[in-house]
């Protein structure tokens, strides 16, 4: 998923909080980069609601650290005047004023920032604030980006939004095209010893109850281009609560986990039925590319790709 996805932390693996070439062309773009003219037509968002947006944003509250991280990509950073406690890259995102979570947000603490847009990720939970804004006459757009393939369209969409469409198109176009160029190349991850078979992993996002990752999720999509398969890619869903048992019957090669080192639910006595983690097969990645689909996630795809080669942690 796109969004964070917030639950107790204990003992086990860190939650999924939900710009490789992103960062350096942004900078190349910057000095060129301009305000343009607002589309004559209105824009519908990712759940048809149209936004009512007269002309450029330029006070953004950004509810999703997706969105956040494009903004300040396509050189829309400035016009950001509110964020989520997530939002957390690039790092100048974190001197903007957080009001809190991204689902069912405070109300009054966005208004705080007396916005003239507000973004959200696209979720039936924020429907009674953007009613509400609605009815204040602020400018509302639910956004969708799960997935590699939502980036590309996200992007564009913010540079319409903010009146930096040109500079959007450039990344969007640059990121599609390496993205068709990893696919086209292909090709399983490299096993230790040098054995070519595609590994098989689980992503294990949450110990108690378990959490995986299935296909609706951009994880899928690195773990693929890092040359693995995902046994839970038939789980149409970004995540899904399953059983320990589910996951032994899967007999993954690997499990996959968001963190660092060997998470502490390898030692309980119940996980044992599942191979990988009686041999002590983890795979750890860490950084917030691996929270969110971006402009870094090429850069995540080659960590993922490192990582699944060496073996597991020790």
């Amino acid at each position: 998923m796109g969004v964070t996805l917030t639950l107790p932390r204990g003992e086990g693996v860190s939650v999924l909080r939900l710009s490789l070439f992103g960062t350096s062309l942004a900078i190349a773009l910057a000095a060129c980069a301009t305000r343009e003219p607002p589309p004559a037509d209105r824009l519908v968002d990712d759940l048809g609601h149209p936004v009512a947006l007269a002309g450029p944003a330029r006070r953004i509250v950004s509810l999703s650290p997706s969105t956040t991280e494009l903004l300040f990509a396509i050189g829309a950073g400035g016009s950001v005047v509110g964020r989520t406690r997530w939002c957390d890259f690039p790092p100048e995102a974190t001197s903007v004023p957080s009001v809190g979570d991204g689902l069912n947000p405070n109300l009054e603490l966005v208004l705080s920032q007396k916005p003239d847009l507000v973004l959200f990720y696209a979720s039936a939970a924020n429907q009674g604030v953007i009613t509400r804004l609605d009815g204040l006459g602020l400018a509302a757009a639910s956004v969708r980006l799960d997935r590699l393939d939502d980036v590309p369209r996200v992007a564009r969409m913010l540079g319409r939004l903010t009146g930096a469409a040109a500079r959007a198109d450039a990344l969007a176009a640059r990121f599609a095209a390496e993205l068709d160029s990893a696919r086209a190349a292909g090709g399983a991850a490299t096993r230790p010893g040098g054995d070519q078979r595609t590994q098989r992993v689980a992503l294990v996002s949450w110990d108690n109850p378990p959490i995986i990752i299935g296909a609706g999720s951009f994880l899928t999509d690195l773990i693929e281009l890092a040359g693995a398969h995902n046994v839970f890619d038939d789980v149409a869903r970004s995540s899904a609560q399953t059983g320990i048992e589910a996951i032994a019957a899967r007999d993954p090669d690997m499990l996959l986990v968001l963190g660092e080192g060997i998470p502490a639910f390898a030692g309980r006595p119940e996980w044992q039925v599942v191979p990988a983690v009686r041999r002590r097969h983890f795979v750890a990645v860490q950084g917030s590319e691996f929270e969110r689909p971006g402009f870094r996630s090429l850069e995540a795809v080659r960590t993922l790709r490192a990582a699944l080669s060496r073996g597991p942690v020790r």
